[in-house]
């Protein structure tokens, strides 16, 4: 891409996300939006392939209709009670109708049938910002709007998205498609909370964004699309695996990494709301995630490949690691030590 092109995309990206999450508008709101769309666009679609077209267009479509859905929305709820805040949300149509289209927005079940193939369409970076922020306005305005919406149909939601999350990615082999579902799996954790504990969500959101940043990038250095590939990416960079298997089992939610302790919390404040059925049902359905992760963590573990491959091996081989890749994966294996710091900042 040429460089007066990403210096204004990354631009626009960063105006978009800070005028969605400083506004109290819902014009403003929109608008940015809007800008994050337009920005992300060329993004996806830069290499040119006919997977990334595709992808481009899915997620243009998908977008506008989410953001004139939120439009429309605030338009019935400022008819019906003047008020153009967001804060100020009372109509119970302008809730779902919101509901449906940060939804939609953030990929949860059942809008979630666009973000693997987007996903799967785009590169490596591309992705790693359509998993973190580009999900950080829609969830913005859900905190906004947490004490006005439906208790019933965000649990009903996150408890489908954690449970289709792990499900789906299963039998997956495409790297950014089991990502993909992950972040499925996990904004069923978020969401869940959102109404209850607000603050929670912000933080496994923001763990979340640390964990799967370290991933994308660690992935992105191995040249790692495939399971195939990543079976053989031992010899290219043992250490970087090494953290990476680290990294991937924090994400799954294990102690002693920092993963355990959104979950931790969550589970705990849901027993606390007295909703120990849904505590227990997404605990149990978050197995299903652990065990594509434990699947990832093998592969990554794998030192030669259990059987001939057909791919074409790198002759060059790059085995210097950025200093962020060092400072993420420390970060995402390190940090549980320093989370009673984290809680009373909370």
């Amino acid at each position: 891409m040429n460089p007066h092109a990403k210096l204004i995309t990354l631009s626009s990206l960063i105006l978009g996300t800070t005028i969605t999450i400083t506004s109290n508008h819902w014009a403003m709101a929109w608008a940015g939006l809007e800008i994050n769309t337009i920005a992300i666009i060329p993004m996806i679609s830069k290499s040119h392939h006919p997977r990334a077209i595709e992808a481009t267009i899915k997620y243009f479509l998908v977008q506008a209709a989410a953001s004139a859905s939120i439009l429309f929305s605030s338009m019935i709820n400022a008819w019906t009670s003047g008020q153009w805040d967001i804060t100020q949300l009372t109509n119970t149509t302008s809730c779902l109708l919101l509901t449906t289209a940060i939804a939609m927005k953030l990929g949860l079940t059942p809008f979630h049938f666009w973000f693997p193939e987007v996903l799967q369409g785009s590169s490596l970076t591309t992705a790693l910002l359509l998993s973190t922020v580009m999900k950080f306005p829609p969830i913005v305005i859900l905190l906004l709007t947490s004490n006005s919406l439906n208790p019933s149909l965000l649990t009903l939601m996150a408890i489908m998205s954690t449970a289709l999350g792990g499900w789906m990615g299963l039998n997956q082999t495409q790297i950014r498609k089991i990502l993909a579902f992950s972040s499925i799996s996990h904004l069923g954790w978020m969401t869940i909370i959102i109404i209850y504990a607000p603050k929670l969500t912000l933080l496994t959101f923001l763990l979340y964004t640390l964990l799967t940043s370290a991933i994308f990038l660690s992935f992105n250095t191995s040249n790692t699309t495939k399971l195939s590939t990543l079976m053989s990416s031992w010899t290219k960079t043992p250490m970087l695996n090494t953290t990476l298997m680290l990294t991937l089992l924090s994400l799954a939610g294990l102690p002693p990494f920092i993963g355990f302790l959104p979950k931790w919390l969550i589970v705990q404040e849901l027993t606390k709301q007295e909703m120990t059925p849904a505590a227990l049902t997404i605990a149990l359905l978050s197995l299903l995630s652990l065990f594509f992760y434990l699947r990832l963590t093998y592969f990554t573990s794998i030192t030669l490949p259990p059987n001939s491959t057909n791919q074409t091996k790198h002759w060059y081989i790059n085995k210097n690691t950025s200093p962020p890749i060092a400072i993420l994966t420390s970060l995402s294996t390190l940090l549980l030590p320093l989370s009673p710091l984290i809680l009373s900042a909370i």
